[in-house]
């Protein structure tokens, strides 16, 4: 085990990590050159497309360093805070992290997250400058960042390009040096610790570990903790990154255990797993301890998630409950709509989870599914209304501090604390959760040409004033356009959400008067006149009169015919009205 050094890097989105680990397969020859390819680690099609990391991916690398074999586990890992839970699980099985930071963008929000969650384990830390070899970085001024926020000394911070490769054979001299190696016991019964899974048709759950104690073998018994299950285990291996199989995993490795179970349940991510049945002469399985494991992920968004043809929802509740098997965040549950017929209420960590899923089942599963206005998690206190609060942290250059302040002020936020350093500016805010359903980060994307960024953390619930808006046509409710929104924006709301209806939807030989209400109030009211049809243009002559009674005979029918005709809103115009 002392050869053994476990590590993650942690970057704030797109400031290199990927491409970092790119040189380190290349260096330490893990990936063939006639192999390599950019983000090689990011294998998920999406990943890709985006450049952005939004799965931990494991390898093992082997590296010799002053004639020492060693071996070098790394977890890539995602750099958007909706995947803050993916670093979490990450460095629970590590001892040591690279903290990288670009040299063209300086420390952003994430930089400063990952760095707490580090400090907070008491992990090795090795600070690096990333795109070194780039005209506009500011290698300087990000490093006096460093020393200023971090505490660092400016002899410990690397600077490298992963791009090119310069400094990073240094850097893997620093992984061997500064990162120790795990303090596991190979005597111990076998212990290890769940942080992700997948699942494979053939072979049932495969689970990504981290040994903290003991030893495991093909053909051995495992039980979980927090499950009934017992599998035999069929294969274990490391990843090379691809599933390489090998004798066994011992303490101190991070690997795959090849279980079985068809349901993936069973293999909950932050469960441990240990010996069903230990050697002779050691203790029995019952009297030892699981592993500190995970908090389970909370979803805060939730939508509703409809196929837009009504025969593709047995279609889309397998490729939902398929990708629910490898993401862990996701919470799914059956609704319905009178105008969108059987969906799923389905929970997601932030907006870009969201978008990834959706991603995901297009990409993966053939089905382009239709996602309603995202709500936040309320709670019910009585009769009383709870919303989520975050502390948001935006980091900004201080010329745009002005500017970013009006807009906190417009998204109900108080302000709590701002601190500058040198040419940057930190902004501390208590503001509600749902803020960043309504355009928050990229209004301050735009308020600041790109070069703000944001963290936030859920602190709290607390009274909101709050009303369910509803929208009716011909009285007839259209629940997939009701939403819960604050009283004093309600009218607002509602007046806005009327005229836009009443420009989608198509006239029709009756009258269609729309409405939006709370609590039976209306609030705002518009209508669409008929088509009208000339019933006097075969008249040549004739009295008042008879005009008169082949007029009211046409008013009523059609009020006849707007009392019992069945509301239509076209797919084309509810799908507008609800994705905005």
């Amino acid at each position: 085990m002392t050869n053994i050094r476990n590590f993650a890097i942690v970057a704030h989105i797109d400031h290199g990590k990927s491409t970092l680990a790119d040189r380190l397969l290349e260096i330490t020859e893990t990936v063939s050159a006639s192999k390599m390819k950019e983000q090689f680690l990011d294998q998920n099609p999406i990943s890709r497309e985006r450049g952005i990391t939004i799965k931990l991916a494991p390898v093992r690398m082997n590296y010799v360093h002053n004639s020492q074999n060693y071996i070098l586990n790394l977890i890539d890992t995602p750099g958007h805070i909706d995947f803050s839970y993916e670093v979490s699980r990450t460095l629970a099985c590590c001892e040591g992290v690279v903290l990288l930071v670009d040299a063209t963008q300086g420390v952003q929000a994430q930089t400063v997250a990952h760095f707490n969650s580090a400090r907070a384990q008491n992990l090795a830390m090795i600070p690096v400058i990333n795109k070194i070899d780039m005209d506009i970085a500011r290698v300087e001024e990000t490093e006096n960042q460093m020393v200023e926020l971090f505490g660092l000394k400016k002899e410990e911070i690397l600077k490298i390009s992963a791009k090119t490769g310069q400094g990073v054979t240094e850097l893997l001299g620093e992984i061997v040096k500064k990162i120790p190696a795990p303090k596991s016991s190979i005597e111990n019964v076998f212990r290890a610790l769940i942080f992700d899974a997948v699942y494979d048709d053939h072979r049932g759950v495969v689970a990504f570990v981290r040994v903290f104690d003991g030893k495991i073998k093909r053909h051995e018994r495992v039980q979980f903790f927090q499950s009934d299950g017992k599998p035999v285990v069929s294969e274990v291996g490391f990843f090379s990154p691809y599933l390489t199989p090998k004798e066994d995993l011992a303490a101190g490795e991070i690997g795959y255990i090849v279980t079985g179970v068809k349901d993936i349940k069973q293999a909950k991510v932050g469960d441990t797993i240990t010996l069903s049945q230990p050697k002779a002469g050691r203790p029995l399985a019952e009297n030892v301890q699981p592993l500190p494991g995970y908090k389970s992920p909370i979803p805060m968004v939730f939508f509703g998630v409809y196929p837009k043809a009504p025969n593709d929802y047995g279609k889309l509740k397998e490729a939902l409950n398929k990708l629910s098997l490898n993401d862990a965040a996701l919470t799914i549950d059956s609704e319905y709509s009178s105008f969108l017929g059987s969906g799923f209420r389905v929970g997601f960590l932030g907006l870009l989870h969201a978008e990834i899923v959706k991603e995901r089942l297009k990409q993966e599963e053939g089905i382009d599914p239709l996602l309603t206005r995202p709500q936040v998690l309320y709670k019910k206190e009585g009769d009383r209304t709870l919303e989520p609060y975050m502390k948001l942290t935006i980091y900004t250059p201080k010329d745009y501090v002005g500017s970013l302040m009006n807009l906190g002020k417009q998204k109900r936020g108080n302000l709590i604390n701002i601190i500058y350093k040198d040419r940057n500016a930190i902004i501390y805010y208590d503001m509600p959760y749902s803020c960043l359903l309504t355009n928050l980060v990229s209004n301050i994307k735009s308020i600041s040409s790109g070069f703000a960024s944001i963290d936030y953390e859920i602190t709290d619930y607390r009274y909101a004033d709050l009303v369910n808006l509803e929208i009716f046509v011909n009285d007839v409710p259209i629940d997939v356009l009701s939403e819960t929104v604050y009283k004093d924006e309600a009218n607002f709301v509602a007046r806005e959400k009327t005229e836009k209806l009443k420009e989608l939807l198509p006239r029709q030989q009756y009258r269609q008067i729309i409405q939006a209400k709370v609590i039976g109030k209306i609030l705002a009211r518009t209508e669409i006149s008929p088509f009208r049809k000339d019933v006097l243009a075969k008249m040549s002559g004739g009295d008042r009169t008879r005009k008169d009674k082949l007029l009211k005979k046409q008013k009523k029918g059609k009020e006849r015919m707007q009392s019992q005709a069945k509301i239509d809103i076209p797919q084309k115009a509810l799908f507008s009205l609800i994705e905005g």
